[in-house]
C-alpha cells in the first residue's frame, strides 16, 4: 500500500513494536477495520489474519458475543478505584477463570496484558519465598530463546538477546538453560533431546544452590524459538524437579492459552500442572487490553493475614481488573465452554497440520510442529543438510502482505494461529494463500 505524506511525517513520531522504521516503510500496513477473519487497509485491501493478530483474537475480530459484552458492561461502570474498591464483575472474573484452570490454580489477578502477569509472577514467588521463612530464594531458571514480556522482569527473564542488549545491564537472579531444539541433533532421538534439557534444569538449580532458586518459567509452546514444542516427558521431568527442591513452577501461557492447543491452557495438553499459569492475548480475543497471573490457592493464602502483619501482596496497577475487561473476559471464557472450542482447536488442527504438509513438496520443509491451531513451519534449505533458510523466511514477510495474509515469520519459520470461529474451507483458503506466497518467495530467491 501507498502511505500519505501525513502517515509518513507521523511515524516519524512514533516506533512499531520491534521494528525499524525504514523496514516497516518497505512494506507498510496501516489497518483501518477488522472483522472476523479478515483485516482492511486504508485503501480497502483485505487481508486473511492467520495469525489472530500475534495470537491474540482466538474468536476473531469484533466478535459479537464480546462487543455486546462491553456495550451492556459501559452501561454501568468502567473504571473503579483500585485502592479501595473492587466491583463485582472482577469477582465473577476470577471465579470464572479459576474454575477453568488445572489443578487448585484459584488465586487469580486481573492486569492489562502478558507482560504484566509475568511481572505479577516474578514478584509474587519472591515475596511468597520471604512470607514463608526461605527468604534467600530469588533466581529464576528460563530458557534462551525465550520471549516473557518487555519489562525489566520479563526482559530478565527472556532469552532473546538481541531484544535485551540495548539494554544492558540486565536485572539479577536470572539464569538460562537450552531448550530442546538446541539439542536435537546432538542426540539420536527428539524423546533423548528432552530429558537432556529437561534434567539440565536441575543441574543448574544444584549448582545455584537450590536454596537460593526460587521458580523455573518456561513457555509450554516457545514461539520465538520456532512454536519449540517438547514432550510431555520433558514437562514431567521439569515439574518433579521443581518439587524435589520446593521450586515455583511458572507457566507463561500469554501464547497458548485459550483453546488454542486443544484444551484451555497448554499445561493440561502436556499433563502437567504448574504452580502459576500467566495468561493474556486470547484471554480477551484482543477485544481490549487483558491478563491474567492464576497462582494455586495455598500461595495465595500466604499472603493473608491482619492488616499490621503487611503480608499483602505489595504490588498493583491502575487498570488491573478492570471492569471493562473482565466483562469481555468473562465472555471469552463463557464463549469457549459453550461451544466446545477446545475440541474445535484439536479438530482443525488437524486437518490444519495435514494441509500445511503439503508444503512439503517445495523441499523447504524441516518440520511442521505445534499443537491444535498453534502450529509452526520451520524452513530449510534442503532436507537433507537442513541448513536454515532466513532468505526465503525475509521474502515470505514480503509475498504473504503482497497476497493478502498475515503471518508470523522470522525468519527461519513461520507460525499460524487462526482464530477458532474458522471452518475447513477458511483454512483451505488461508493454506492457499500461504502456498501461493512460498511458492513466490522461493521463486525470488532463485528456486523456482
Amino acid at each position: 500500500m501507498q502511505l500519505t505524506e501525513r502517515q509518513r511525517r507521523l511515524l516519524e513520531l512514533t516506533f512499531v513494536d520491534y521494528l525499524s522504521t525504514a523496514e516497516f516503510l518497505e512494506r507498510p500496513l496501516v489497518v483501518e477495520r477488522a472483522q472476523g477473519l479478515y483485516c482492511w487497509d486504508t485503501e480497502g485491501k483485505r487481508y486473511f489474519d492467520a495469525i489472530g493478530g500475534i495470537f491474540v483474537a482466538v474468536l476473531g475480530h469484533r466478535h459479537p458475543r464480546l462487543m455486546e459484552a462491553m456495550r451492556r458492561q459501559m452501561e454501568k461502570i468502567t473504571f473503579a478505584p483500585p485502592l479501595t474498591s473492587v466491583t463485582d464483575i472482577l469477582l465473577e472474573f476470577v471465579e470464572k477463570l479459576g474454575n477453568v484452570s488445572p489443578g487448585n490454580l484459584r488465586f487469580v489477578k486481573p492486569y492489562s496484558g502478558g507482560s504484566e502477569a509475568v511481572e505479577s509472577a516474578l514478584k509474587f514467588v519472591r515475596q511468597y519465598y520471604k512470607q514463608t521463612g526461605k527468604p534467600a530464594k530469588y533466581k529464576f531458571i528460563s530458557r534462551y530463546y525465550a520471549y516473557h514480556g518487555a519489562t525489566f522482569g520479563g526482559m530478565g527473564a527472556s532469552g532473546s538477546g538481541a531484544r535485551k542488549s540495548k539494554f544492558e545491564p540486565q536485572m539479577d537472579g536470572f539464569v538460562k538453560v537450552f531448550p530442546p531444539t538446541y539439542y536435537r541433533d546432538r542426540f539420536s532421538s527428539w524423546e533423548e533431546a528432552n530429558r537432556f534439557a529437561a534434567r539440565s534444569i536441575e543441574d543448574v538449580i544444584l549448582h545455584e544452590d537450590p536454596d537460593t532458586v526460587a521458580g523455573v518459567l518456561i513457555e509450554p509452546i516457545g514461539n520465538t524459538g520456532g512454536i519449540i514444542t517438547p514432550t510431555d516427558e520433558y514437562f514431567q521431568i521439569i515439574r518433579e524437579t521443581c518439587d524435589r527442591y520446593d521450586v515455583t513452577l511458572i507457566f507463561d501461557e500469554v501464547i497458548t492459552g485459550f483453546a488454542k492447543t486443544g484444551n484451555m491452557f497448554a499445561a493440561e495438553t502436556f499433563g502437567v500442572i504448574p504452580d502459576i499459569i500467566c495468561a493474556g492475548k486470547g484471554i480477551s480475543s484482543g477485544a481490549i487490553p487483558l491478563g491474567a497471573m492464576i497462582a494455586r490457592r495455598e500461595m495465595g493464602q500466604a499472603f493473608q493475614g491482619r492488616p499490621e502483619e503487611g503480608r499483602h501482596f505489595a504490588h498493583g496497577h491502575t487498570f488491573a481488573g478492570n471492569p471493562l475487561a473482565c466483562a469481555v473476559g468473562n465472555a471469552v471464557i463463557d464463549e469457549i465452554v459453550e461451544q466446545n472450542l477446545c475440541e474445535k482447536a484439536v479438530r482443525l488442527g488437524s486437518y490444519l497440520r495435514d494441509k500445511l504438509s503439503c508444503l512439503k513438496k517445495y523441499g523447504v520443509i524441516r518440520e511442521i510442529r505445534g499443537k491444535g491451531i498453534l502450529l509452526g513451519v520451520e524452513l530449510v534449505k534442503d532436507t537433507k543438510g537442513m541448513q536454515p533458510f532466513p532468505e526465503l523466511g525475509n521474502e515470505l514477510k514480503k509475498t504473504a502482505l503482497e497476497n493478502g495474509i498475515i503471518l508470523r515469520v522470522d525468519p527461519s519459520w513461520f507460525a499460524v494461529a487462526p482464530p477458532l470461529i474458522a471452518e475447513q474451507e477458511d483454512l483451505d483458503e488461508m493454506c492457499d494463500l500461504i502456498d501461493l506466497s512460498l511458492r513466490i518467495a522461493l521463486n525470488r530467491v532463485g528456486r523456482a
